[in-house]
């Protein structure tokens, strides 16, 4: 049986994170422009629970699967990342909103990157 959604965020500080972010990503998600808001919106939204998934799964993991898990977790955070610039780009986030998701997740991701070079030191990932 897992622990209620505080405990297990309180053991996990980059999962509290990302979900404070998405927090706010959310409110925003529901201004987006109609013509976006079902492409690049819900690829956004859809990235950000996949962060949140993998994080999740990589803080209950076995070591022998916890570094895949935060792996996939940077890389999709670095896809999210993207698109949220695109976003900005055209025009569905104003600078302002752009700059209160992309900081927080610039942070998040500094630390799984920490994570990860944690994992590495600590356990070689195999090779194969």
């Amino acid at each position: 049986m897992l622990p209620p959604p505080d405990k297990i965020t309180s053991n996990l500080p980059v999962l509290q994170k990302v979900v404070d972010v998405y927090k706010i990503w959310h409110a925003h998600y529901s201004h987006f422009p109609r013509l976006s808001k079902f492409s690049l919106g819900a690829k956004i939204d859809s990235l950000f629970t996949d962060v949140i998934e993998l994080i999740f799964l990589a803080g209950y993991a076995g070591a022998d699967q916890k570094y895949t898990f935060v792996v996939r977790a940077s890389t999709k955070l670095d896809l999210l990342k993207f698109f949220m610039q695109a976003a900005w780009e055209v025009k569905c986030l104003d600078q302002r909103k752009y700059a209160a998701l992309a900081v927080p997740l610039n942070d998040i991701g500094k630390d799984i990157g920490s994570w990860q070079k944690y994992l590495q030191t600590k356990q070689p990932p195999s090779k194969g």
